[in-house]
């Protein structure tokens, strides 16, 4: 499978998946040295978001780790890294109402929300069970068990694709929050929106990643 010509299709999603990565990291170093016009911190911005939105039951909490940030819809809990907790940077005013965008689409019911935690522990099972069930296939020529790859292949993609909307909606709303807010300086403004959007581009790499993983399978599945 791995020296298959359609592992050609891989290649360009890859360099956009790697490239997507570098370019987010150096976003975040770039514009985690730049101070917002406020001087207000990622906790600040978020905990005073949660409370604008008549939200008081998720609290945020500091985690160790390198962009570690997220929210646990199951703890309805907000998590910032040390340095988006604590900064005062473009950066961490950005990352942090991005991860309260998300405490926004539960606390609304937000659909594709809903979608992808129905979703999940179909993508969980389809990322680690696939791609075996479809070289047990292919090498014993068990068309059964590779149609069975391809199908759980694509409910872990499925997942990636409701995950766009998510994140993109939670971008939306966490640029929303930061003009209604927080910033009326327009190169604040501008800066928060090229980092959340270098963010949003490694969801976009992921899921074509995956995308051509399952033409691939699919391709393969086809010679067979």
């Amino acid at each position: 499978m791995f020296f298959d010509p359609t592992f050609l299709l891989l290649i360009p999603v890859m360099i956009l998946a790697i490239w997507a990565q570098t370019n987010v990291k150096s976003s975040y170093k770039k514009y985690s040295q730049v101070k917002n016009s406020i001087n207000i911190s990622g906790a600040e911005a978020a905990e005073q978001i949660l409370k604008k939105n008549g939200i008081y039951d998720v609290p945020v909490h500091v985690g160790k780790g390198f962009l570690i940030d997220h929210y646990h819809p199951g703890k309805k809990e907000v998590v910032l890294s040390e340095e988006v907790y604590y900064g005062t940077s473009i950066a961490s005013l950005s990352i942090a109402a991005h991860e309260v965008g998300h405490a926004l689409q539960h606390s609304r019911k937000y659909y594709p929300v809903v979608m992808r935690g129905g979703l999940l522990p179909v993508a969980n099972i389809g990322s680690q069970a696939a791609f075996p069930l479809f070289i047990i296939g292919m090498l014993f020529e068990a068309t059964n068990l590779m149609n069975l790859g391809i199908i759980l292949f694509s409910g872990a993609l499925l997942f990636h694709l409701v995950t766009l909307p998510v994140e993109f909606n939670a971008s939306s709303r966490a640029m929303v929050q930061i003009s209604d807010g927080f910033i009326r300086n327009e190169k604040d403004l501008k800066d928060c929106r090229k980092m959340l959007n270098a963010a949003a581009l490694t969801y976009v790499a992921s899921t074509l990643v995956s995308l051509m993983h399952l033409i691939r399978m699919i391709l393969i599945r086809g010679r067979r």
